[in-house]
């Protein structure tokens, strides 16, 4: 092995620089040299590159170092691999080999690819099997994100109890204020198809407490509907803001139903016209009357415009407070994919507060030429994520996840990174925080959102699964990719 020229690839993956770590790593080895280490640390970057294919041939390479061991770590990335490129049968075989690695100190990782990989494959049984091996497993520090999951096997399953208890002992697991909102989310509409309508209600309640979940058009159908059905039981139904605006402006307190003139159902008879003394009034009175009348609507017309307005503010700022904005997110990531295929300037849509290094890798991580759809949206205030799913010029789909931030009352894009998807299961493969990995929700996401798996980036304080230390060592505690 040319140690120098592994070393300036080792250096530039440790930098982020992915396209120059793959390229110094490919040439780091002799010709028929066998080195876990080099294919290892290779297939992670091309991961990082969305180059699928490519990485699980790296990470093939590196299983037959049989020195380097590992067989579990590189399996499940290898697995996840060939789930991003469509090879699912292949990546349950590689994710299989990872669960029966007695030594592979992380199962519950290739579990979670396990079951992503069958369900991809319509075999839903099969993942919840999966998802519910990997909630059970006690190296895993986020057992809700595989409860999630779970439960949403069960719901495709026709069994919605059972995907209510997956969703309440998720939540004995969750801490973040928004993961636990989508679980209660999950579970509301669990409870809705149980024909729970109450627990559904509180479930749905809960959920949009404090105004950062979005409902989805579906969700907020079976919230309504689940609140209906409550009021259509005890005989009640809530008066919506606009019908209070209303009735405190003197509207709508009719004591006759104009629908029900004769009082069927009312009780109350609308009286015919000549009780009204209306035939035997003069013509100056009944002008006078007119006027009246006028002047009444007109001040009532005035206060009207004067609620719809207050509606109107409190709507605009509600809708900022939601994470709404112009334009809005996904215009502002497409627009992102155009201006990169025509040679635009995309620093129109870059955050301005980032550095020249970073607006350089996403612009060089932007296909050219690509037709964009987004698959996923999580909206807040102030920071959003968009899922991206584009299909190449040249064939074959890549994900991305783009993170945006708030720019007045538009948006700007402040990272993007390559993301493989698994069905409706996506998977982030950069991970900013410190630990070795890390599962977070969606929207959506099944959206039932779905939540995303991280790839473990090299940590500057410790020396990670793969990577040499400064003795020339490889550490084996946990593992660098997934």
């Amino acid at each position: 092995m040319n140690q120098q020229i592994f070393e300036s690839g080792y250096q530039a993956y440790r930098a982020g620089d992915w396209a120059t770590a793959a390229a110094y790593l490919g040439q780091a080895k002799d010709e028929g040299e066998i080195s876990g280490k080099v294919d290892h640390i290779r297939g992670n970057a091309l991961m990082q590159l969305g180059s699928f294919a490519e990485a699980a041939d790296a990470y093939g390479d590196a299983l037959k170092d049989e020195s380097y061991g590992m067989v579990g770590a590189l399996s499940t990335n290898r697995g996840r691999a060939l789930v991003a490129c469509g090879r699912l049968p292949e990546a349950v075989t590689s994710l299989t080999a990872a669960t029966q690695d007695e030594t592979y100190a992380t199962p519950y990782k290739a579990y979670l690819a396990l079951g992503g990989a069958y369900r991809a494959m319509g075999d839903t049984r099969n993942a919840g099997i999966a998802y519910r091996n990997a909630a059970i497993d006690e190296s895993n520090p986020d057992p809700s994100t595989s409860l999630r999951k779970l439960g949403a096997c069960f719901m495709e399953l026709g069994r919605p109890a059972d995907a209510v208890e997956s969703y309440r002992t998720a939540l004995d697991f969750s801490t973040d204020t928004r993961v636990q909102n989508s679980v209660y989310c999950d579970l509301a509409l669990a409870y809705v198809a149980s024909n729970q309508m109450s627990e559904a209600v509180d479930a749905f309640d809960h959920a949009t407490a404090d105004g950062t979940l979005m409902l989805s058009p579906e969700a907020k159908a079976s919230y309504d509907a689940a609140r209906n059905a409550v009021a259509a039981r005890s005989g009640d139904r809530k008066m919506s803001d606009t019908e209070d605006f209303l009735a405190a402006a003197g509207y709508g307190s009719y004591e006759i139903d104009p629908l029900d003139p004769t009082g069927a159902t009312s009780g109350n008879l609308m009286p015919s016209p000549e009780d009204t003394g209306f035939f035997s009034i003069s013509e100056e009175q009944i002008v006078k009357d007119d006027r009246e009348r006028r002047g009444g609507r007109g001040g009532k017309v005035v206060v009207v415009i004067l609620i719809i307005l207050v509606i109107l503010a409190g709507a605009v700022g509600f809708a900022y407070y939601q994470g709404f904005g112009w334009p809005m997110q996904e215009t502002v990531v497409q627009r992102l994919f155009e201006a990169r295929t025509n040679g635009s300037d995309i620093n129109n849509y870059i955050a301005s507060s980032l550095e020249e290094t970073a607006k350089k890798q996403i612009e060089a991580l932007v296909p050219k030429g690509a037709t964009v759809s987004i698959t996923g949206v999580e909206r807040a205030m102030s920071k959003s994520e968009v899922k991206v799913s584009a299909t190449l010029p040249e064939g074959g789909e890549r994900s991305y996840n783009v993170t945006l931030i708030r720019d007045g009352i538009g948006w700007k894009v402040s990272q993007f990174e390559p993301a493989f998807v698994t069905g409706t299961d996506s998977a982030k493969l950069v991970d900013s925080s410190s630990s070795s990995s890390s599962s977070s929700s969606s929207s959506s996401q099944d959206q039932s959102s779905e939540n995303t798996q991280s790839v473990e980036q090299p940590q500057e304080e410790t020396a990670e699964e793969g990577q040499p230390t400064d003795d020339g060592s490889v550490t084996t505690e946990g593992d660098v990719a997934e």
